[in-house]
This record gives C-alpha cells, structure tokens and sequence, in this order.
C-alpha cells in the first residue's frame, strides 16, 4: 500500500504539471515534458534514492499506459537508470550526544510533549520504522512479558520484539496522561473532521523530523534513527545476525551495510600500504 501510495503521489505531480487546467489526455504527454519534470523534481533532491523513486513510479506508470493501447516508447528513453553503487554509503546515525539532546527535545515538545517523547524512544531504543510504530495497537503491549506485538511491519509479519524498561515507562506515561481518554485500539489517535483515527507513520515521520530541526539536525530522517540502533549495537560488538534480528532483516544482505562501521574488524583484516614494511 505504500509504494502504491508514493507512486501514485510522484505521477500525480506529473499529470497536474502538465494538464493542470485541462482534461487529462494521455497523447498529448511528449518526452520534454518528462525531462523537464524529472529535472525539477530531481532538483530539489539530487539523491541517487530519490532518482530511484521517480524512475520506478513513471516506469510503472507507462506499463500501464502501455497495456491501456498507448505509444509509451519515446516516454521511457527519457527515463535514465541512476547510478546508485550498492553499500557504497554510510548510513547515517545519530552520535551518542544527539540522541541525548534528541530525547530532551521531544520531551520538552510544544504540542503533545509525551506522545513526541515515547515516538522518539521507540524509534531510538528499538528501531522501529514509522509505520510499526503508526500502527501499533493497546492490545500489542504485554506488560507483563515486556514486549510488544509488530503487526504492521514491512515484510507483513507479526513480530515479538522487547519493550525496555525506560521505553516502557514512556510508553505509560504517554497513556495515562496524554493520550485521548476513548475507547479505540490505536496506541497513537488523532481527530479528523470530527472523528478519531489512527496516527499515519507520515505523522510520525514528522514528529521526528520536528524534534531534529529543533536541535539543528535539519538533514536527519526518521529513519536515521534506526541506523542509529543498528549502530550503537556494531560499536558494542554485537554480531551482524544479532543486528539484522532486532532490525528484522529478512536478509542478511540489508544488514551488511553496517559491517563497514565495524572499524576493529576492519582494521584486522586490512593490508598494508604498498611500499610500506608489514
């Protein structure tokens, strides 16, 4: 549902630049058209993943155009693959130090300061993506067990994961003090045109997001957060499966990106510099 979603979103900006204030009529799309939005679109974020995103979703876009009867041929030689090298990055994390002051800024939050703080740490101490934690249920916690229940996760899995001590308590006190007194499954609610639905992991992303810019992190994701984790645990010399079980990776393949954070092991099996005596 989300990629529909996110796919959905970039071919709507492309129909409404080009037919903004007329009757949509697909003949009349030409491939300067397409450069044109891929170039702006790609001008406010030149990111190989971001190139990634617009070429799939225009991609996916003309194929159905293509089954519909259309001429989609000149429209797709505009679309360049990007070059985007697998692992050839860092990921981005959080120091020890900001994600101290990350926890002081949300709970120091103008707006709701509880639901923001207990967001944060269970993105922090769990790495929990923002839809796991949109989606989470009262009936997901185990008080008891110290866990909670992952229902709406990426690999459409129901996954039981450990709720620490210090996020459990945020996790309570968010409930018993801030949370909306109703009668709804939904951990995090919000009110629309005068009904009670269940967060959006876009609202979480905000929340996250908000709480960054206040401590002059304007480039830090959601997401960063759960490298953040994955991090913390390569530093202390936890094993890649150890990492990819807490992340659940259904790949080890997605977790070797933290392998290059690992600098002991890397520096065990480094060579020489040539010249140099062993």
């Amino acid at each position: 549902a989300g990629t529909r979603k996110g796919r959905l979103r970039v071919i709507g900006w492309l129909l409404e630049g080009k037919f903004k204030h007329y009757e949509i009529v697909f003949a009349r799309l030409r491939p300067d058209d397409v450069r044109q939005f891929l170039a702006t679109r790609l001008g406010e974020n030149h990111s190989a993943s971001n190139a990634s995103h617009h070429a799939a979703a225009l991609r996916s876009y003309l194929r159905y155009r293509a089954t519909c009867g259309d001429q989609v041929g000149k429209l797709v030689a505009v679309i360049s693959n990007p070059v985007h090298w697998r692992l050839a990055t860092l990921p981005k994390a959080l120091n020890a130090e900001d994600a101290d002051r990350l926890l002081v800024a949300a709970a120091a939050a103008h707006k709701m300061p509880k639901r923001a703080y207990v967001i944060v740490r269970l993105a922090l101490d769990l790495g929990l993506r923002s839809g796991e934690i949109a989606h989470l249920n009262l009936s997901d916690v185990d008080w008891h067990a110290g866990t909670l229940m992952l229902r709406g996760t990426k690999s459409l899995r129901q996954d039981v994961v450990p709720l620490p001590e210090e996020t459990g308590k945020a996790l309570a006190d968010y409930l018993q003090h801030e949370r909306p007194i109703i009668r709804h499954p939904a951990v995090f609610v919000r009110r629309v045109t005068g009904q009670t639905v269940p967060i959006t992991s876009w609202a979480i992303q905000k929340v996250i997001k908000r709480t960054c810019l206040r401590i002059g992190l304007p480039d830090v994701s959601a997401h960063a957060l759960r490298h953040t984790v994955a991090c913390r645990l390569v530093e202390r010399g936890s094993s890649l499966k150890e990492v990819a079980d807490l992340l659940r990776h259904r790949s080890l393949n997605s977790t070797l990106i933290y392998a290059k954070l690992d600098t002991p092991k890397l520096a065990a099996v480094a060579l020489p510099w040539p010249g140099r005596t062993a």
